[in-house]
């Protein structure tokens, strides 16, 4: 059912794995074999595998399978829960096999995004872990007849104190299946596990907090891994869509007999998506069904459609723009008002003002949208890659009239995702198309697919002013933010930002100024609008962290220290006392276990400055620059050495992210982390822009959509993990905020030139 493979120690090497970790390679056969299904996969493992709980199985060759409820896009996800799992479980990780849950209600939230992987469920996991532990006691006292508090789990097996009796886990299988799992319940969870059973201390850990090298690995570097491209079934036809170009629009007339006449194309049909609008559901279009992806591609490219573009036309992105500006320059809703805003700019010495952009950026994952969907007998199964399994099937069993149960939806790896694949409009396609056509139906999207229909990340306009004393001190931060929210793609009567959005970045600055004063400005949505990697924190971290330079520039003072004076002393911010007029969601967790700390914050700053060797003596043309976040509940400052050639390009030979992230499960995965967001924010903020003209989005591939060259790449990024034993705050998205703010900060201070709009493009040259 499962291959378990040892990798050789050249593989090993090559892989980069990290000294004396054992790599285990997985592969699913309902993934690799398309001649059989996951459903009977599942079937053939229940046959040898004891469920001991919902998450963990065990076999009697004492091998531990651990199921992964959420999606695996390259964060290692699969890797972290399951060390979590395996620590608590107190198993040999040589014997670990780590398989990938379908999408179902049972598992509770599964939805990859927002960094909630770890945080989300740090607590939970361990309890699965522990409980099995207690599970595998309590059978071997049972076997030997003794007391349980004899009994003690060690790496793998159950020792008897006394007599130094040992029995391994697979021994202890079928005793420990027949027990039921023990329960916590309540509101005082901590007293109710001291009575059930015990979770280890810090101390006792024997996985978290040690790097070790993803279970993907090998699967990966050998071609072996499947992800949502790759699955395939018996009879399957691939099918590609012409989709309105602007948002809502649809079809005023068609000849499709050119499509038809393409060899290979089977069907050319109208999408069956009926009146719905809105949220992830398709927006129609013509689909064309053949037998290979070429015929079905080519049958689109002769296809001739008159669209009718519909009251999204008008949107042209440079006039919008226009629009967001005159917002952000006027009073707008305010969303916090501490102090005497009026009286501090009133009576102040300097005003410091400054405008910021941030386009349209879309999602650009290397593995564009895919799904494979079977209708038979009334029920629909899919194969796909989303982050978010259980949301696609709730929708199905919506949209296509059925039942919940008689839904399934497979998961497998994600070629990336950003949070692109967590909205699975691309999985109703396939599942409404096979049921039309009544045979499996693979839609597959396109890089120019993926470009021009994208859930895009919004575009912003702030405007932010200081106001600052004689000696430069701030006494007035005002800032004002104007966005087209995520919520118009649900409701596009929306015109001002969420609440849950002003919270990423925003509304929680963390100054310690007298008088500050938070606005938003209204913005319709006139494209689809959609969370990315770090979401709204993109803009809010980029002006916040820009202007505090600006403002040590107009006070004659060292940035970086200017930055820490701001974040000002010690302390746990009591954000319900800071002049908030709308709810803060502190990204859905609670405040008092997940406070706006300073001293962690000014932490990160310290760190990154020290290993960079802070100084403002350079040479001409080389700059340092620094900014800090605080997103998805950990703290991350980022310090950027660059070096701008007379002709305007940038060459960054040095880069240092402090990260401090609670405990880290696995440091290996959060350095990743730190790398990876910083590297998609340089790619961000150097030529990516998706723009709009009549509607229509003018970008289509990467010869117009740019990602980042490796020749553009910092020469390096270190990173400098704090050691917490603060609850674990997310890692995917935390790098990303302060990588643009410090790079624009490090150009200013070796040209004396302000990034205040992105991409910067040309800005150098200029």
């Amino acid at each position: 059912m499962i291959k378990i493979e040892k990798v050789s120690r050249r593989d090993f090497l090559r892989a980069g794995g990290v000294g004396g970790a054992f790599i285990l390679g997985t592969t699913l056969i309902g993934c690799s074999d398309s001649s059989q299904s996951i459903t009977e996969t599942n079937a053939a493992k229940d046959a040898v595998l004891k469920p001991l709980n919902l998450f963990v199985s065990l076999d009697e060759d004492g091998k531990v399978q651990i199921l992964c409820h959420r999606a695996e896009m390259g964060q290692h996800a699969r890797t972290g829960m399951a060390r979590v799992i395996a620590d608590e479980l107190e198993a040999d990780w040589s014997k670990i096999v780590v398989v990938q849950a379908e999408g179902e209600a049972k598992y509770g939230d599964q939805n990859t995004d927002g960094s909630t992987t770890i945080r989300a469920d740090f607590t939970r996991l361990r309890r699965i872990g522990a409980s099995v532990r207690s599970m595998l006691e309590r059978a071997a006292a049972q076997e030997w007849d003794v007391p349980l508090n004899e009994c003690t789990a060690e790496l793998h097996e159950v020792v008897h104190e006394p007599t130094g009796r040992r029995v391994g886990y697979g021994d202890l299988a079928a005793i420990a299946a027949s027990f039921d799992p023990p329960a916590y319940e309540g509101d005082d969870i901590e007293a109710i596990v001291k009575d059930t059973y015990s979770l280890k201390t810090p101390d006792q850990w024997r996985y978290i907090g040690k790097a070790a090298a993803t279970v993907d690995l090998d699967d990966m570097l050998t071609g072996k891994a499947v992800f949502g491209q790759d699955v395939s079934l018996p009879g399957m036809k691939i099918a590609v869509i012409a989709r309105p170009p602007v948002l809502y629009g649809t079809i005023a007339s068609a000849d499709l007999e050119a499509a038809k006449e393409v060899p290979g194309v089977l069907h050319v049909l109208e999408m069956p998506v009926g009146d719905r609008k809105g949220g992830f559901n398709p927006v129609g279009g013509i689909a064309v069904v053949a037998e290979n992806t070429w015929a079905a591609i080519q049958g689109r490219n002769a296809l001739s459609i008159e669209w009718s573009d519909g009251d999204n036309s008008d949107y042209d992105s440079a006039e919008y723009r226009k629009e967001l500006e005159a917002a952000v320059a006027t009073p707008q809703k305010i969303i916090r008002n501490k102090g005497d805003i009026d009286a501090a700019f009133k009576n102040a010495a300097q005003i410091v003002t400054a405008d910021y952009y941030v386009p349209h950026l879309a999602h650009a994952q290397m593995e564009p949208p895919a799904a494979l969907a079977q209708f038979t007998d009334g029920k629909v199964e899919v194969w796909t890659s989303t982050q978010n399994p259980q949301k696609a099937r709730l929708d199905l069993a919506d949209i296509m009239g059925i039942d919940y149960s008689d839904v399934r939806v497979n998961n497998a790896l994600l070629g990336g995702g950003f949070g692109r694949k967590s909205k699975p409009d691309f999985v109703y396609e396939a599942a409404l198309l096979a049921r039309e056509l009544d045979v499996p139906i693979k839609v597959i999207w396109t890089r120019e697919d993926d470009i021009q229909h994208d859930y895009l990340h919004t575009v912003a306009a702030q405007r932010v002013e200081g106001a600052l004393d004689a000696d430069g001190n701030l006494v007035g931060w005002r800032q004002r933010v104007s966005f087209p929210s995520i919520v118009s793609t649900f409701n596009p009567a929306a015109e001002h930002g969420s609440d849950g959005e002003l919270s990423l970045g925003y509304m929680d600055n963390p100054f310690a100024v007298p008088n500050m004063r938070l606005e938003n400005g209204k913005a319709k949505g006139k494209i689809r609008i959609g969370w990315l990697r770090s979401v709204n924190n993109i803009q809010h971290a980029f002006a916040t962290q820009s202007f505090v330079a600006e403002l040590a520039h107009a006070s004659s003072r060292d940035p970086k220290d200017y930055l820490l004076e701001l974040i000002g002393e010690d302390r746990e911010i009591d954000i319900a006392n800071e002049g908030l007029e709308v709810d803060y969601s502190n990204y859905g967790q609670l405040y008092d276990e997940y406070p706006i700390d300073t001293a962690r914050l000014k932490n990160v700053v310290n760190i990154a400055a020290d290993k960079i060797g802070w100084r403002s003596d350079l040479p001409q043309g080389h700059g340092m620059g620094i900014a800090a976040h605080r997103s998805f509940l950990s703290y991350v400052a980022t310090a950027i050495e660059v070096k701008v050639s007379d002709d305007g390009r940038i060459d960054i030979p040095n880069v240092w992210v402090a990260c401090d992230c609670g405990i880290a499960v696995n440091p290996e995965s959060v350095r990743a982390q730190m790398e990876g967001g910083s590297i998609f924010a340089l790619s961000n903020m150097l030529e990516s822009a998706i723009t709009a003209k009549n509607g229509r989005v003018e970008q289509s591939n990467f010869h117009d959509y740019k990602l980042l060259r490796i020749h553009n790449a910092p020469r390096q990024v270190n990173v400098a993990l704090v050691e917490s034993t603060e609850a674990p705050g997310g890692v995917g998205e935390p790098g990303t905020p302060p990588f643009a703010p410090a790079l624009a900060n490090a150009i200013f201070a070796a040209t004396g030139k302000r990034i205040r709009e992105l991409p910067i493009g040309d800005q150098l040259t200029a």
